[in-house]
């Protein structure tokens, strides 16, 4: 998949969701998954949406970035609204209530 590509994203994660095994985790914009895209983990592609501040069922929007994970076996997807831009740093801050606990990049 490339950048800009348009992707389409099932939700299991919508905005206000507390995470499975980390309770003290409450997503903040919503989190999903790529449905038949197996990612390397063994899972389905993860993916998080910006721009869209209700939460989501289903979401279809460009693919503005990657977050390389050094370690760890996947990457995430960064979705947003066909002309809504965001910068690295802009990216970095919204999805680091997760990405803290990882050695990870933006990749644009």
């Amino acid at each position: 998949m490339k950048i800009g590509n348009l992707v389409t994203v099932r939700m299991d994660r919508p905005i206000g969701t507390i995470h499975p095994k980390h309770p003290d985790i409450i997503y903040p914009i919503n989190y999903g998954y790529v449905p038949g895209l197996m990612a390397p983990d063994g899972e389905e592609q993860d993916a998080y949406v910006l721009g869209v501040d209700v939460p989501l069922t289903e979401f279809t929007g460009r693919l503005i970035a990657i977050i390389h994970r050094f370690d760890d076996v996947e990457e995430k997807w960064v979705l947003a609204p066909e002309g809504m831009e965001f910068t690295r740093e802009q990216i970095e801050e919204l999805t680091h209530f997760q990405e803290q606990y990882y050695h990870s990049e933006v990749r644009m």
